[in-house]
């Protein structure tokens, strides 16, 4: 999932990544606003881990949510 299709289908995945990482707050996740570097910045100082494995649990809630990547098609 590209950051566009993340930034693009924002509003739809908000709820998705509020109950991957519960820790986020409404507030932090408006900030990010699909924003996948913040998205990843604020997990890794939230939950104290690597950036390499907050890549991979951002990959891993990528592929999960992959019907967003479709549904949003090319270009966008």
């Amino acid at each position: 999932m590209n950051r566009d299709v993340i930034q693009g289908n924002w509003k739809q995945l908000k709820g998705k990544v509020r109950e991957r990482w519960a820790r986020l707050t409404d507030d932090q996740i408006d900030v990010i606003a699909g924003k996948r570097d913040q998205l990843a910045g604020k997990i890794q100082e939230l939950y104290g881990i690597t950036r390499d494995e907050v890549d991979k649990q951002i990959r891993d809630f990528e592929e999960t949510n992959a019907a967003y990547r479709r549904r949003a098609g090319p270009g966008h």
